[in-house]
C-alpha cells in the first residue's frame, strides 16, 4: 500500500514514525523548545537521524484549552521552516487547518497536509484538492478551546466511524483520490479517557475505511492511567504506539522518535521480521 503525496510515495506495508516538530510556545509537551527556526531545523535533523520516516511541522497548539493564534503568526512559525526543511528530501506534513496556510505551505513544496478539523473549514478542501499533497483527516468532538469541557457521549468508535465516512465521501466528491487520504481517529480530541482506550482496543475496526494514522504520544489519557506527568509518560507512549501498530496503525504520529522506532524493531520480529 502506497500513500501519495507531494513528492513522495510512501510505503505502508510497514508502519511508518512521523516525528512532531512544533514551533510553538504552549504546545502541552514541548512548547518554545523548537520556537526558533535554528533550534526547529536542527531538531528535524535529529528526529530523522533517530529513523523518523515523515516531519510534522505544526505552528499553532492544539491541546484542550489552547488559543487560536492569527494566520500571520502561523504562518510566520511555519513557512521558514518549511523552505529550510525541503533539502532534507524526506516527506514534510504539515499540521494545519487554515486553508492560506495550507496553500502557502504546499507552494512550498510541502508534501501533506495533516488537518484537526479534516477539511471542514471554508475554503480547506479546495485548497488541497487540485494537489498531489497527501491528507490526513481527523476527528474531534468540538474545538480545541472546549473539547474537554464536554465530551463527546457513547460509542466512540461508532460515531468516529460515521465521521471519518462522510469525510471520505465528501472527499471523493471533490475528486481527491483515496491513495492521498490517511484517518485519524483523534486520540484526545474531545474524548474522555474510556473512550480513548477503547478507540485502541477497537482500532483495527477502522481499519475498512483506509489506513490510519495514530497519534497517542504523550497523552492526557496516559497520564490519568499511569499517574505519570507528561514528561513521564515516555513509556506509556511507546507501548501505546506498539499497540497502535499491532492493531494496524500505518503511521505512528511521536515525539520520542528513537525510542519508537526501538520497540517497533522488536516488535516486527514477531511479525516474521
Amino acid at each position: 500500500m502506497l500513500w501519495k503525496t507531494t513528492r513522495f510515495e510512501i510505503d505502508l506495508s510497514t508502519p511508518k514514525v512521523m516525528g512532531i516538530v512544533n514551533v510553538t510556545p504552549d504546545s502541552f509537551s514541548d512548547g518554545n523548545q523548537h520556537a526558533n527556526l535554528k533550534s526547529a531545523l536542527e531538531h528535524c535533523e535529529l528526529l530523522l537521524k533517530q529513523g523518523a520516516h515523515i516531519l510534522d511541522i505544526g505552528g499553532e497548539s492544539t491541546r484542550p484549552g489552547a488559543q487560536q493564534v492569527s494566520l500571520n503568526e502561523e504562518l510566520q512559525r511555519v513557512l521558514p521552516l518549511v523552505k529550510e526543511a525541503m533539502r532534507l528530501n524526506v516527506p514534510l506534513s504539515i499540521d494545519t487547518y487554515k486553508p492560506e496556510v495550507m496553500q502557502a505551505v504546499l507552494d512550498a513544496g510541502a508534501d501533506i497536509i495533516n488537518d484537526i478539523w479534516a477539511l471542514r473549514q471554508p475554503g480547506a478542501l479546495s485548497a488541497v484538492a487540485g494537489s498531489q499533497a497527501g491528507l490526513c483527516l481527523m476527528h474531534m468532538h468540538g474545538e480545541p478551546e472546549t473539547m474537554q469541557l464536554s465530551p463527546m457521549q457513547g460509542d466512540a468508535l461508532a460515531q468516529v466511524r460515521d465521521f471519518l465516512k462522510q469525510r471520505l465521501t465528501d472527499l471523493h466528491s471533490a475528486g481527491v483520490s483515496p491513495a492521498r487520504v490517511l484517518l485519524d481517529p483523534g486520540i484526545g480530541f474531545g474524548k474522555s479517557v474510556a473512550q480513548n482506550f477503547s478507540l485502541l482496543a477497537r482500532q483495527s475496526e477502522l481499519l475498512p475505511l483506509g489506513p490510519l494514522l495514530i497519534g497517542w504520544s504523550r497523552k492526557s489519557s496516559l497520564g490519568a492511567v499511569t499517574g505519570l506527568e507528561v514528561s513521564q509518560r515516555l513509556v506509556p507512549s511507546v507501548v501505546a504506539a506498539v499497540l497502535a501498530a499491532e492493531r494496524g496503525a500505518s503511521v505512528l504520529r511521536v515525539h520520542d522518535v528513537a525510542e519508537t522506532v526501538a520497540a517497533l524493531a522488536v516488535w516486527r520480529q514477531t511479525q516474521g521480521g
